[in-house]
């Protein structure tokens, strides 16, 4: 196996399964086919238009809206959209289960596949788990147990293999298959997560979820119920080193999920104190059945926010080339800036920086930008096979090299 394959895994699950040929399973690895292109054209008829500053940046939809549902399902990360959604299509008959994770019993972070097959199971899901899962190994047991009609909740590259393998193969041709993709980046492997943990909150033992948020802090939330706020820029300098997240993460082109039937994140919803806003992109008519499932228990709103956010993501884009073009650098134990000027600095953007459609826009540029230059440093050879064809064009927008 060639190195840069051996580095360039999200641990999907899909390979793990022993069921089916592995060299079959591994035929369908994102990481071998690329980023959209073909997929998207199958999934869609045609590929994001590069003439839609939009769609070049949140892909191909046929819905877009900012909610939370009016009674917010406890224990829930957010008000429990996905959850929900989840439950009423077991509920329905949609489908017989929903190839998801649980959380781990020995770390609350971590996560084990689970084929949830009760409305119990279902719920025993919710909440969101910060490091590289193994989704599709749940797959195996729908196919073995003979079910026609299941959900799956991945990630891109999770809904990326998927896509592929069960268009390539026999296995599963048969089964109806819907897709509830989450907008992810900056994953961890799980030997890392503690010692990134350590360096970021005050209370590790006591975090019970952690999110980069809309206001340029990092929110970890706490047993006592409690929610820790770390600007951005106050973090250890050895955080900002791309050495301690995966490969396949640093290499993700697919941030808000763009081959599922549905997305549900946050970051294009504006972040205001007491709402647990979440943001929806519907993709396909199976993504439209899905959100028709709940949309009485919606309280729905529509984005809100300015576009524009050029001069943000260019005052970032020197320092992400120079951090990717570094490889050898040695990072620093102490912050960059100290935690007192990091907040006034995130109050700051809070006030006068993109929000809303705007921070979705700028976060999704920002991700591109870096990956685009971590493959371009440390996997030149894989450029072709990885970068969709609309990440040069924005690049050029910005009058970055490409």
């Amino acid at each position: 196996m060639p190195i840069t394959e051996k580095k360039m895994c999200s641990s999907c699950g899909l390979c793990s399964m022993q069921i089916w040929p592995a060299e079959e399973n591994i035929s369908s690895c994102v990481f071998r086919n690329g980023w959209l292109g073909e997929r998207e054209i199958r999934l869609f008829g045609r590929e994001r238009s590069l003439d839609d500053p939009v769609e070049m940046r949140f892909g191909i939809t046929s819905e877009r809206f900012t909610a939370q549902l009016k009674k917010p399902l406890e224990g829930s990360q957010w008000s429990g959209i996905i959850t929900r959604m989840a439950v009423r299509a077991f509920e329905e008959n949609l489908v017989e289960g929903v190839v998801t994770l649980r959380r781990a019993p020995e770390d609350h972070f971590f996560s084990v596949p689970v084929l949830a097959d009760s409305l119990d199971e279902i719920y025993r899901t919710r909440g969101n788990k910060p490091v590289l899962s193994p989704v599709l190994r749940s797959l195996e047991k729908a196919w073995q147990r003979g079910m026609k009609k299941i959900l799956v909740i991945g990630a891109a590259c999770h809904i990326h293999a998927l896509r592929d393998f069960q268009e390539r193969f026999d296995y599963l041709k048969s089964m109806e298959i819907f897709t509830i993709g989450i907008p992810c980046v900056d994953n961890v492997a799980r030997s890392k997560w503690r010692w990134i943990l350590e360096r970021m909150s005050r209370s590790p033992q006591t975090a019970r979820f952690m999110e980069f948020m809309q206001d340029f802090r990092i929110h970890i939330g706490h047993a006592d119920g409690s929610v820790e706020k770390i600007p951005f820029f106050s973090l250890p300098q050895e955080l900002a080193n791309p050495a301690i997240f995966p490969a396949s993460c640093m290499s993700c082109f697919d941030y808000l999920n763009s081959l599922a039937d549905i997305t549900v994140g946050y970051i294009g919803a504006e972040l205001i104190e007491g709402e647990k806003m979440q943001w929806v992109l519907v993709r396909t008519p199976a993504g439209k059945r899905l959100k028709e499932l709940i949309t009485e228990e919606l309280a729905r709103c529509p984005e809100t926010g300015e576009w524009e956010c050029g001069k943000f993501v260019l005052n970032a884009s020197k320092g992400i080339m120079d951090n990717m073009e570094q490889i050898d650098r040695e990072y620093s134990k102490k912050r960059k800036i100290p935690v007192w000027l990091g907040q006034f600095m995130a109050a700051m953007l809070r006030l006068k920086g993109p929000k809303g459609i705007g921070f979705a826009h700028y976060s999704v540029d920002y991700h591109l930008i870096r990956h685009y230059y971590y493959v371009k440093f440390r996997f030149p050879e894989l450029l072709d096979t990885l970068v969709p064809r609309h990440v040069p064009v924005i690049l050029s927008e910005y009058g970055l090299p490409l």
